[in-house]
């Protein structure tokens, strides 16, 4: 189980409810580059389904869709599944920087001290998939420690990369 408040030393995080889908929504809007990779493009709806979605043989006690907060602000989203795809792992869905708080640094610190608390809860391994050709998510995950491990899986609409990180 992870402790929600630690996932971030320097910001606020909560659960986001379907009280937080209009500034969920705002958020990936500011992201139109993302969907030209991933289809389709978000809606309000489509934010409130991701707020419940988990895969096959795992329940909401095993999701964390959070938001990270600058005073009342919502300038990043993460979802994650824990033990997932294995007992040793996280799955992590997505992760979502507000455009005005990109290229500062902040999503790498978000990430850092989000695996941080994933690795003191005794989980090796996050995996993340990136949409192919999306050079933006790719260098990011490179950038914050990920190796691709071999595997490319078609999904409607395009192809994902996967990649882990060992915890250590």
């Amino acid at each position: 189980m992870i402790d929600v408040d630690k996932l971030s030393k320097k910001y606020q995080v909560r659960k986001l409810t379907p009280v937080d889908a209009d500034k969920a929504f705002a958020l990936v809007q500011s992201n139109p580059t993302y969907f030209n990779f991933c289809p389709p493009q978000a809606t309000r709806h489509s934010i409130l389904e991701d707020m419940k979605v988990v895969p096959a043989n795992k329940t909401l006690a095993d999701k964390y869709y959070v938001g990270f907060f600058d005073d009342n602000k919502l300038i990043a989203i993460l979802d994650l599944i824990t033990q997932y795809p294995d007992d040793q792992s996280v799955w992590i869905g997505f992760f979502m920087v507000d455009k005005s708080y990109q290229g500062q640094g902040i999503g790498s610190g978000i990430m850092n001290d989000v695996l941080s608390s994933i690795k003191s809860t005794n989980l090796k391994r996050a995996e993340v998939a990136y949409a192919k050709g999306n050079t933006q998510s790719e260098h990011f995950l490179l950038k914050n420690g990920f190796v691709k491990d071999g595997r490319e899986v078609s999904v409607p609409g395009y192809t994902v990369v996967v990649m882990e990180k060992f915890l250590g």
